[in-house]
């Protein structure tokens, strides 16, 4: 039993692992499941949308279903006539997030041993790394206050970044507004990491009770348990998604409307 907690190390299933080196530069797992998703949302989103429908049927209709719901639920009331302007960035992060969060819930690296019955690293949650989130949440920072300064002019941007107050405590005030600015963008990557570490996480320990314990009775409720917490996850992946997409909609929206 010592010998099982010693070998066993649930982090095995959320770090990243170095695959290859070229030139100098490594690559890891993380790295090519992102690269992965992009190529999936780049073949998989162009086929199911290819044909001009008057009604869409199957994946094409559910695709369509979400785009139409993020533009008229969940932008529109944000930014109003300039939705159209930017809705396909918030459709791209969404999808982009969800697709590595999926990617990371399918055991790639099981498919590929049965294939080639050679042991790999290709599996793993993107986003359970933090220097993923960090670089999404990054790209959002970056895009909400370049969509505010195009839509009001460096110079009205920064004057009204933060709100009309007296002269002397302006200062600090603004100072404020450009701490939280940075603590929106820290709250999105860490939310995002966070939860999607966690799920892996919570998996990898319930699985490895089967490899603790040894008996059938272990092996049952932990393949129970661990089918409930996939579930639950699929379920985070799809909300995590969502949560990014829609927090960085209020910001564009509130670097555009400065006035509201």
């Amino acid at each position: 039993m010592k010998f099982a907690l010693a070998t066993m190390n649930p982090l095995e299933e959320v770090l990243s692992k170095k695959l290859f080196s070229f030139g100098g530069f490594v690559f890891t797992n993380h790295m090519v499941m992102v690269a992965l998703a992009a190529s999936v949302l780049l073949i998989v989103l162009p086929l199911s949308c290819r044909k001009v429908r008057l009604v869409r049927h199957g994946f094409g209709n559910a695709i369509e279903t979400i785009c139409v719901f993020f533009r008229n639920e969940v932008v529109r009331p944000f930014l109003k006539e300039q939705t159209d302007k930017y809705v396909p960035v918030i459709w791209t992060l969404f999808f982009f997030i969800l697709s590595m969060n999926l990617l990371g819930m399918i055991p790639l690296d099981k498919i590929i041993y049965i294939f080639t019955g050679e042991k790999n690293h290709i599996v793993g949650a993107a986003t359970g790394n933090i220097f993923v989130t960090g670089a999404l949440a990054l790209f959002s920072f970056i895009f909400f206050h370049a969509a505010g300064i195009l839509e009001n002019g460096v110079g009205n941007y920064i004057r009204n970044f933060c709100p009309k107050v007296p002269g002397p405590i302006y200062p600090l005030i603004f100072l404020l507004e450009v701490l939280s600015s940075f603590i929106r963008m820290f709250s999105l990557a860490v939310r995002l990491f966070a939860n999607l570490f966690a799920g892996h996480m919570m998996l990898a320990v319930i699985l490895g009770f089967i490899f603790f314990f040894k008996n059938i009775l272990a092996a049952t409720v932990s393949i129970s348990f661990a089918a409930l917490i996939s579930m639950l996850e699929l379920f985070v992946a799809f909300l995590q998604a969502y949560i990014f997409a829609f927090l960085t909609t209020i910001y564009i929206g509130m670097a555009i409307h400065q006035d509201h």
